[in-house]
């Protein structure tokens, strides 16, 4: 079978540079094997995500002249699979809700680090602090008929036992050079969010499951991705889904050194194709050429 890549863009703003970066990387590295390139919308965040958006990227690709098969998986579209996958970690014994806001949580980490620094996440997030895990089910079930909010968390120490000595073949590096076998380590991501109450799903639960689901084997993603892999990897091994190669590539940087990001205001691929940029000067911006 010949190799499967994909870029995945989220619709909750334009593209910049290092969108254009990893799209052309992939879309190259498919062309080059002689292999499949696929466009994922991962559109599961209705608060930002936003048709226009959606227009644009195509228009960017396009412009770029990378073309890709149709149709475009867009998640929003799919989250029937996504519920499928969390009744069969819940039937596991593997996912419990948590009806702490992001208020109460930051509250409760405070408290925390009145006597110590609380852990945080390979990101710098602070860990889940909150005690959901030891509510009795009437208790859950209160407040779930109550209309509470809730996040449907992984017991990431049940989950970890069920699945030890996980680990990847890197294809390219991490933010710290590593390369080759790696280990993973999904407990630096404590007990992670796989959905919330109106949304069933979460980053890591739906790029698990696409993957799966569209056969992709060769995952090429920014460095900024690189530990995001070890909940990938245990959320295949909980579920009996492949495991494609990955490779993670170094990140387009601004003149400050910081990464390029919608929210920090990276220029768009449409304002530098307005200024006159060319496909061809976006690659050598990145450094292909």
């Amino acid at each position: 079978m010949p190799p499967v890549f994909r870029f995945a863009p989220s619709p909750n703003g334009y593209l910049h540079l290092g969108h254009a970066y990893s799209a052309l990387l992939n879309f190259d590295s498919a062309r080059h094997s002689g292999g499949r390139f696929l466009l994922r919308i991962e559109d599961i965040d209705p608060a930002r995500c936003r048709p226009d958006f959606e227009a644009a990227i195509y228009e960017d690709l396009a412009w770029l002249g990378i073309s890709w098969e149709t149709p475009v998986r867009r998640q929003s579209e799919h989250l029937a699979d996504y519920r499928a996958a969390l009744e069969k970690l819940t039937a596991m014994g593997l996912i419990y809700p948590a009806f702490e806001s992001r208020a109460e949580i930051a509250r409760l980490v405070a408290q925390r680090e009145a006597q110590a620094r609380w852990p945080r996440d390979p990101d710098g997030t602070p860990l889940y602090p909150g005690v959901a895990k030891s509510l009795s089910p009437d208790q859950r079930a209160y407040l779930r008929d109550s209309g509470v909010p809730y996040a449907l968390r992984l017991d990431m120490a049940a989950a970890c036992a069920l699945a030890p000595d996980l680990g990847w073949n890197e294809h390219g590096e991490g933010p710290e050079g590593e390369t080759g076998a790696v280990a993973a380590r999904p407990e630096a991501w404590g007990d992670v969010i796989l959905a919330r109450k109106e949304t069933p799903t979460s980053y890591h639960l739906s790029v698990a499951i696409d993957d799966a689901l569209q056969s992709v084997t060769e995952v090429v993603r920014g460095a900024d991705l690189f530990w995001s892999t070890s909940v990938h990897r245990l959320l295949q091994h909980l579920l009996g889904l492949p495991q494609p190669a990955y490779r993670h590539h170094r990140l387009v940087l601004d003149n400050e050194g910081r990464k390029l990001s919608k929210s920090s205001g990276a220029t768009a691929l449409r304002e530098l194709r307005a200024q006159g940029a060319t496909p061809a000067d976006i690659r050598r911006q990145v450094g292909l050429t």
